[in-house]
């Protein structure tokens, strides 16, 4: 079964949005209190992000989701690497905040380039 969500959405932000990325640190970092996600309005998304990945991990366990595959370098489901927080394309090792979330509750991450 395969069930599309965007936790981006699900935390609340809309589509289209400004670019967004995790400043200094990964998804982790941020469920753990010690970074933020910005846009590159300066606007500060850390609860939709959070919010967006705990609904995300709801849903997959309400559907006993065993394997979440995401979009990769993403902010929220990237898995293994995403941007850097400068908004200049350069990577560091990191899973976004949905999939390190995830990854926390036993839920098998991917990127789409992993298929």
């Amino acid at each position: 079964m395969l069930m599309p969500v965007c936790p981006e959405q699900l935390g609340g932000l809309r589509t289209p949005r400004a670019p967004q990325e995790i400043q200094g640190g990964t998804g982790g970092d941020v469920l753990d209190g010690k970074c933020k996600v910005l846009n590159t309005d300066g606007e500060d998304v850390t609860d939709e992000f959070i919010s967006g990945a705990r609904e995300t991990l709801r849903i997959a366990r309400l559907l006993h989701i065993e394997e979440f595959i995401g979009k990769s370098r993403s902010p929220s489901c990237g898995c293994g690497q995403i941007c850097d927080g400068t908004f200049s394309g350069e990577l560091i090792d990191g899973d976004g905040v949905t999939a390190a979330l995830l990854k926390r509750n036993g839920i098998r991450v991917i990127t789409e380039e992993g298929l």
